[in-house]
Formats: structure tokens, C-alpha cells, sequence
């Protein structure tokens, strides 16, 4: 019997949907590397990138019964990274802005009573904001933002499909922000005064 890396990438498909570990040690080592790679260039962080790419092996072991890859390995791997990068830059793009608010509350002084009024009116208004969601789009961005699901794996979870999750994501956090921007300027006026 040839050795598995004189194998085709649809063999070892094959391989692996029968538990062949080895099948998957050849996969990781034919595409880790360029996954990583790829990955980094667009996150700028290599420990970012080598968690996204563990994360997608992690996926095709746990998947392996029931991939749907019958052409290219390669690009299906690809495309998963490609929706994990979205993902953690999404994600990242939401912790931020969180974060500069708080930080905005505690600049220099500390955080006195009154700011931290304002933070908690923050945490009030983004729970009333998205209590005001339609149950579907709050649903989706909670798995999103709470459970940390890739857009695949909500559209997966809900059974509906990828481009219907990313616009009720996108729609929940624009109302998000709108939201935010009345209770950023709430938060000013403490500091300020």
C-alpha cells in the first residue's frame, strides 16, 4: 500500500470519513502551514491566525463524517479560514468599540460614581437594544456574540442560510451602534461633568 503522502486529497477524504487519523495528520501537514500563512496576512497576528487554523482542523475532525468536499480539499479549507478570519474580525471590530467606550469613561481620573452610572446605563441600553430585535436576528446575534459561532455554524445550527445570518448580524449591530451613539453621549456628559 502507497504511503499517504503519495495520496490524492479525495483519498484521504475518503480515509478520514472512516476515522483514519493518519489521513488527517497528511491533510494537516499538506495545508496547516498555508492556512496559517494565509491567515496571518490578514489578521496581522500570528497567534490569531494559528488558533483560526487549529480551529479549522478542529472543524474537519468533528465533521469528517459528513464533508461535502468532492473536487478540491484545498479551497474548501481555504474557505473555511476565510470564514473564520470574518469572524474574528467581526468580532474584534465589536470588542473594541466596547472597550474604547469603557476606556473613554476612565480616562485619567478613575471612574467615579457618575461614570460608572453611565457605563451601567451603556450595559442597560445595549440589553434593552437588543431585547428590541425581532427574536430571529437576536437569536443569531447571541449564537454569534455569545456562544462565538462562525456564520457557517449558526446558518448550520438555524438551518437557514449563510447570507440570511449575515444580514440579521449586520442588522443587529447597526442597531447596535445606533443605540450606542444616544448612549455614548450620555456617557460624555458624566464625564464631563
Amino acid at each position: 500500500m502507497s504511503t499517504y503522502s503519495n495520496l490524492t486529497d479525495l483519498q484521504l477524504i475518503d480515509l478520514l470519513k472512516k476515522d483514519d487519523s493518519n489521513a488527517f495528520s497528511e491533510i494537516y501537514s499538506r495545508y496547516a502551514a498555508l492556512l496559517v500563512g494565509f491567515a496571518s496576512s490578514k489578521l496581522f497576528d500570528f497567534e490569531d491566525s494559528r488558533d483560526i487554523i487549529h480551529d479549522v482542523f478542529v472543524k474537519l475532525w468533528q465533521e469528517r463524517k459528513d464533508l461535502k468536499v468532492d473536487r478540491d480539499l484545498k479551497a474548501y479549507l481555504f474557505k473555511l479560514t476565510r470564514y473564520r478570519i470574518v469572524d474574528k474580525i467581526r468580532k474584534n471590530i465589536t470588542r473594541e468599540e466596547y472597550a474604547a467606550m469603557v476606556n473613554s469613561l476612565a480616562v485619567d481620573y478613575g471612574i467615579t460614581i457618575e461614570q460608572e452610572i453611565a457605563a451601567k446605563e451603556i450595559t442597560h441600553i445595549i440589553e434593552t437594544s437588543l431585547n428590541k430585535l425581532s427574536p430571529r436576528v437576536k437569536e443569531v446575534y447571541l449564537l454569534s456574540r455569545e456562544e462565538n459561532l462562525s456564520i457557517t455554524e449558526i446558518a448550520d445550527k438555524l438551518q437557514i442560510s449563510e447570507q440570511t445570518v449575515k444580514n440579521q448580524l449586520s442588522t443587529a449591530l447597526k442597531h447596535l451602534r445606533a443605540s450606542l451613539a444616544g448612549a455614548t453621549a450620555v456617557a460624555f456628559m458624566f464625564w464631563l461633568s
